[in-house]
């Protein structure tokens, strides 16, 4: 039986209601020429948006378990939500070829999803056996690092981007425990599009201890930020399962810190 967000440990602070109104930017006050007049999906109209996001107003639920650490809020307004997921469908470009791949149990497979790797020049970043290599951080990639810099009060250099095209693309269980991660920085993993279920599982509740440990399970909403503080991933793993009755597109960017002196360690790369 899995367990929700226990009321008891949710500690919420005032808020402000978040708008879900369209948004406009022949409504906003543009001086430039009208033929450059920014789109809902521009740098400028995406930073202006961002900007308004204040650390203060945000409503937090924070959940504890044994060694397991999480705050939960709602980051975005559907509206302003659906832009940025707008301007990522626009323009991440994802892996491809053999930077597509994982290794299981000594095997190669797809990912059952797209992925991308975003950040600071020269980082790297190495999962399930592939070293991927950072693209140049894109202007919304840029705009929503820099606001989670000032909600979180952590800065982070590199981000990894799934995308999950409808509810038969999944995530499995893992922990996101890889050496080159700074241990003082929590994972922020911000959610858009298509709502989906999201679970921990205490490491011991697997085989071969297989002790009877409660999972914790929840609804990651649309323009909604989970941060996964330490140590969690040392002992809970995390998973996407998949769910037929989901036909939406999910996006999801998992911001983090890369400590650069473990960013090129060697790695197995798949065969052609």
């Amino acid at each position: 039986m899995m367990g929700k967000w226990p009321s008891a440990m949710e500690n919420p602070v005032k808020r402000r209601k978040l708008s879900d109104k369209a948004f406009h930017p022949e409504e906003e006050n543009w001086n430039g020429a009208p033929e450059s007049k920014p789109t809902p999906t521009s740098p400028h109209c995406l930073r202006m948006l961002l900007s308004q996001v204040q650390s203060g107003d945000l409503q937090w639920k924070k959940i504890k378990r044994d060694n397991l650490d999480l705050d939960y809020t709602v980051l975005f307004s559907k509206a302003v939500a659906s832009s940025l997921l707008q301007a990522l469908e626009e323009q991440v470009e994802y892996l491809t070829g053999d930077l597509a791949r994982v290794r299981v149990f000594g095997k190669w497979h797809n990912l059952p999803r797209k992925q991308a790797t975003y950040g600071d020049p020269g980082l790297t970043y190495t999962y399930s056996g592939v070293q991927t290599p950072a693209r140049p951080w894109l202007p919304p990639l840029q705009h929503i690092r820099d606001l989670l810099a000032r909600v979180t009060g952590h800065h982070y250099n590199f981000v990894l981007i799934n995308r999950y095209k409808d509810g038969s693309d999944k995530m499995g269980e893992h922990k996101d425990d890889e050496r080159e991660l700074d241990a003082n920085t929590p994972i922020a993993s911000l959610s858009l599009g298509q709502e989906r279920n999201f679970y921990f599982r205490h490491q011991d509740s697997r085989p071969p201890k297989k002790l009877n440990i409660e999972k914790v399970q929840m609804q990651l909403q649309h323009g909604s930020l989970l941060l996964m503080n330490s140590p969690t991933n040392n002992f809970w793993y995390h998973a996407l399962p998949p769910r037929k009755a989901c036909q939406g597109v999910r996006v999801n960017l998992t911001f983090r810190k890369i400590v650069a002196s473990h960013s090129n360690k060697k790695v197995i790369k798949p065969s052609p």
